[in-house]
């Protein structure tokens, strides 16, 4: 009973030229319980359809006459159909007239739901009113929800491919503010209480809520997610749920999807304002709370990564000396530089020291091949040993073999690059052992910047090694080594990039601090790996 009330509580624009049959024909449907929008030609009807249209009310259903004086009923019933954003409007024909198999082929084909031939009894009109409103929002129904799994289903997708939590937020809000049609904020807790939010393309961040607003959703959505798993679907009121997430300075109430992987781990929600009109897309049928359940699930890793991430950024931290904290070596004059990758890149194995040794300054640069928590605390073996080593001996080609035999011996499946050089400061006489790792340059004091031509295979393959390089910087001159972070980009040679690097240096202002900043600033930007750089000098 209530499907069939909802069906007659419904807006029938009738098209008909006669006054007395439009009168007649809307006289029955007003008995059914149908609203009527009585037009009378073809031209007046495509009137009141843009303007309805432009309403966001258009009829359920148009009864169209087939001998219209302007137009014929099959003529209109093609340019309504032709618009995209009409074209689910069911059109029923009728005529007195044109009655032959002919005209209801005509009429089919024209795109319409069914034929009336008239006079009809006012039970036929009214069944074939419903049936074609019936088959109508059926269709549009189910065209609906398919186009809103689609969305879902690409929202997800976009959450998934996420690769950090704040761009995972921005993306489940986004996809949040589709399903629904209205804006959307996406708030994720950490398992120490921190907190990420995203917002929909459409919400302005300049505007949001201060540190507080942000505080009070921290506290509710731990209260809903404590204990809990799965995804719980709530409305809050205005009182509770801080003014301005949706719009600025806006009191609205909230729809939430708050969902937790686990016993009240990892809380998402899924915020979007509750409409009191009726809106143009349902909010609450679901696909949010799989989008909040989703976005959870994916959150996690990130968070796990993320920690993972600042554990080995603060291992490279700790031992890696800062640049103003180097070791002073006799003679030389040192700047150094350690730079992590970008946010969302994973952490590296990149270093630098510098020694004092009985055959003068040992310097080092190397990066364990790998991004993960093991190229970072492999590298701090590594640097561990060297210091080791380099009691007993400063030859950069004995160092060199002996990091190659450890990693055979405790990391068999690792493998690092590194360049040693040994300076004496009293001659400038200087050694260079390369495995693997970009060349060094020598930038001259006179001018201009060359790579020195030394290499040699990886360590941890056991290879044979070349015996080290010799040369003699002159004061002044610098001496540049850096990790591949600094000058591989995808998409370029290699090649191209050292050179690029080697004009750069050759440009750069006199002094270490200067030349390390330069390339920095020319290089440096937005890299997807580690980049350490040392460089010296003789004072």
């Amino acid at each position: 009973m209530d499907g069939y009330t909802e069906l007659t509580d419904t807006t029938v624009m009738v098209v008909d030229d006669v006054a007395a049959s439009r009168y007649a024909m809307g006289a029955v449907l007003r008995r059914a319980g149908h609203r009527v929008v009585p037009v009378a030609s073809a031209g007046e009807a495509l009137f009141e359809l843009d303007v309805r249209l432009h309403a966001g009310r258009l009829p359920d259903l148009a009864l169209v006459d087939v001998g219209l004086p302007d137009m014929n009923g099959f003529e209109l019933c093609r340019r309504v159909k032709a618009q995209p954003l009409m074209a689910t409007l069911p059109v029923v024909h009728f005529s007195a007239a044109a009655v032959a198999p002919r005209d209801r082929c005509l009429g089919l084909d024209a795109g319409g739901e069914a034929y009336l031939t008239v006079p009809a009894e006012p039970q036929e009109i009214q069944a074939v009113v419903r049936a074609a409103v019936r088959g109508a929002r059926r269709r549009t129904g189910t065209e609906t929800l398919v186009q809103r799994l689609t969305l879902l289903s690409e929202a997800i997708v976009t959450v998934q491919s996420a690769r950090c939590v704040a761009e995972l937020a921005d993306a489940a809000a986004d996809g949040a503010s589709q399903l629904t049609g209205a804006p959307a904020v996406v708030f994720v807790i950490g398992p120490e209480g921190e907190l990420h939010r995203g917002t929909s393309r459409a919400r302005a961040t300049l505007a949001l809520p201060d540190g507080s607003a942000h505080d009070a959703v921290v506290r509710l959505v731990e209260r809903i997610a404590e204990g809990q798993t799965g995804v719980h679907s709530l409305v809050v009121p205005a009182p509770m749920w801080p003014a301005g997430f949706f719009r600025p300075g806006v009191e609205e109430d909230a729809r939430l999807a708050v969902a937790a992987t686990r016993q009240g781990r990892t809380p998402v929600c899924v915020a979007t304002p509750v409409r009191r009109a009726a809106p143009a897309v349902p909010a609450d049928d679901g696909l949010v709370a799989r989008l909040a359940e989703a976005t959870a699930l994916a959150a996690e890793p990130l968070l796990m990564y993320q920690a993972e991430r600042h554990v080995a950024l603060t291992l490279q931290h700790s031992f890696l000396p800062q640049p103003h904290r180097l070791a002073h070596l006799p003679g030389v004059e040192l700047a150094a530089r350690y730079v992590p990758a970008s946010r969302q890149a994973e952490i590296g194995g990149d270093f630098y020291a510098a020694l004092s040794t009985d055959g003068g300054a040992l310097t080092a640069v190397g990066d364990v091949v790998g991004h993960s928590l093991e190229a970072a605390t492999v590298m701090v073996e590594m640097r561990h040993a060297l210091r080791a080593y380099s009691v007993e001996t400063s030859d950069p080609g004995v160092l060199a073999e002996r990091l190659d035999r450890m990693l055979q011996h405790f990391h068999p499946d690792v493998t690092a690059t590194v360049c040693l050089a040994l300076v004496d400061p009293a001659t400038g006489r200087t050694r260079i052992a390369n495995a693997g790792h970009p060349p060094p340059l020598i930038v001259p004091a006179l001018g201009g910047a060359d790579y020195v031509r030394v290499a040699g295979p990886l360590l941890g393959l056991g290879l044979d090694r070349p015996a080290p390089t010799e040369l003699y910087l002159a004061p002044g001159d610098r001496l540049l080594m850096v990790t591949d972070g600094l000058v591989e980009s995808r998409g370029t040679d290699l090649a191209v990039s050292l050179e690029q690097l080697r004009k750069a240096a050759a440009e750069a202002p006199p002094g270490l601090d200067a030349l390390c900043d330069t390339l920095l600033g020319c290089f440096g930007r937005d890299r997807e790996d580690d980049i350490a750089m040392l460089a010296l000098r003789l004072e």
